[in-house]
């Protein structure tokens, strides 16, 4: 039995699809049996590595997706539109989708995976976070029977790159973001990395399987690392920490989630902490299974790759086995419900204000006596407790004052803020980061 495969660009990740199907040996048997039947490309005449035939590639995308001899549809392309539009027309006509694209399917992902429920065929997307690193599957397989209670990860290499050679080098943030673009570890716009909306994207598929429900991603708060400093690196690696952009999903109760991006203080002694260049790790936090921890490359061609095959082959031996193909009362294939997403209602996201974490902000004062007694005084005010306020030196001819909190309530503490930066002592709040 033959299943045949229509593939949705070929670039990076897609070159790296073509690679392994056709270079079967030693890998999975099944591989055997996949036949690349289409791949849809911008331009006919563009120079490629890769030797297909000619009659293998065209242009017409909408062919692709409507031909009846197509089993599996992989979407490689990026991007929003027209890979919606091609992934919804694909569903329409019943084929099986392959995808790796994180920014569609965040955005996308209930009118996506409604219609995949109504054709009775399957959506994967292990591509589309983490790389090669399996985590899709596992969350919605193997740690199943779990109650899954935090997801946490360092999901963007080109951020977490920026970060180590910060952390390393004592250099600041623009300099190394613009050797990171001669490197090619950062685009030419780096906003979705810098910004954390790669991240927010990947947290929301995350947390949408961790806690069986759709997640909106202009719920999902995003904060970004363009403010880091290397004077906040250094402070950081004194109190013993290290500055990563986290993505965290945190079941904050039976009713609510935390869902959110940003840049936190992690303790050394934490298993991220660790996690360097452009690596990726996420860890998952379930009874009763505990702690477990995914590490990997989270981006190119051969880890992507790899995630999208594995889904194909996914797909292909369900098919084969034929659980793809029993039909439910209606005719429609009944699914294997531990591949499909089929949850349906939203997830109550938490206001940022009701986070409970501990706080690290860095002000530049006026070097006047009390004024670590009045900063202290304003924070009491608003029921913010500190663990250690240091004066750190000066800085531009400014005192330089670091204060770390305990727990505290983000509402009270962004009051106290706005009331310290109404002081005519404070210069300015140089820094303010969550710390984990």
């Amino acid at each position: 039995m033959a299943f045949k495969v229509g593939l949705l660009g070929l670039g990076t990740v897609g070159t790296g699809t073509v690679e392994i199907l056709r270079d079967p040996a030693q890998r999975h048997p099944l591989l055997q049996e996949l036949v690349i039947h289409k791949v849809g490309v911008r331009s006919l005449d563009k120079a490629r590595s890769l030797n297909l035939s000619a009659d293998l590639l065209t242009t017409d995308l909408d062919a692709i997706v409507t031909d009846p001899e197509i089993d599996i549809v992989v979407e490689v392309m990026g991007g929003l539109e027209p890979a919606r539009s091609l992934i919804l027309k694909a569903l329409a006509h019943k084929k099986h989708v392959v995808t790796a694209n994180k920014a569609a399917i965040a955005r996308f992902g209930d009118e996506i995976f409604t219609a995949a429920s109504e054709a009775g065929v399957y959506v994967l997307l292990e591509a589309a976070v983490g790389g090669g690193i399996p985590v899709i599957e596992p969350l919605k397989q193997s740690l199943c029977a779990n109650r899954i209670n935090t997801v946490i990860g360092i999901v963007n290499g080109t951020t977490n790159y920026i970060l180590t050679r910060m952390q390393t080098e004592g250099g600041d943030f623009g300099e190394i973001l613009a050797d990171a673009q001669q490197l090619g570890y950062a685009e030419a716009d780096p906003t979705a990395d810098v910004d954390g909306l790669d991240a927010a994207d990947k947290i929301a598929i995350l947390a949408s399987l961790a806690f069986s429900g759709r997640i909106k991603l202009s719920e999902v708060y995003c904060e970004g690392i363009r403010q880091i400093g290397a004077a906040d690196i250094a402070y950081a690696e004194k109190l013993g920490f290290v500055i990563k952009l986290l993505a965290i999903a945190k079941r904050e109760s039976d009713q609510q989630l935390q869902v959110r991006v940003h840049p936190t203080l992690v303790p050394k002694t934490h298993p991220l902490a660790s996690v360097n260049d452009v690596y990726n790790a996420i860890l998952i936090e379930g009874d009763p299974i505990g702690q477990v921890m995914f590490f990997g490359r989270g981006a190119g061609a051969g880890p992507t790759a790899s995630a999208v095959v594995s889904d194909i082959l996914n797909i292909a031996a369900i098919l084969k086995v034929g659980r793809g193909q029993v039909t439910q009362a209606d005719g429609t294939p009944l699914l294997d419900p531990l591949l499909a997403c089929s949850h349906q209602h939203y997830c109550t996201i938490a206001p940022m204000s009701e986070l409970v974490t501990r706080f690290y902000a860095r002000f530049l004062t006026q070097d006047y006596p009390g004024v670590i007694g009045k900063l202290g005084t304003c924070f009491g005010d608003h029921q913010v407790s500190l663990e250690s306020v240091v004066q750190a030196g000066i800085r531009d001819g400014l005192a330089e004052i670091v204060v770390v909190t305990h727990d505290v309530r983000e509402g009270n503490f962004r009051k106290a803020l706005d009331e310290i930066q109404r002081m005519t002592t404070v210069a300015n709040i140089a820094s303010v980061l969550r710390v984990l």
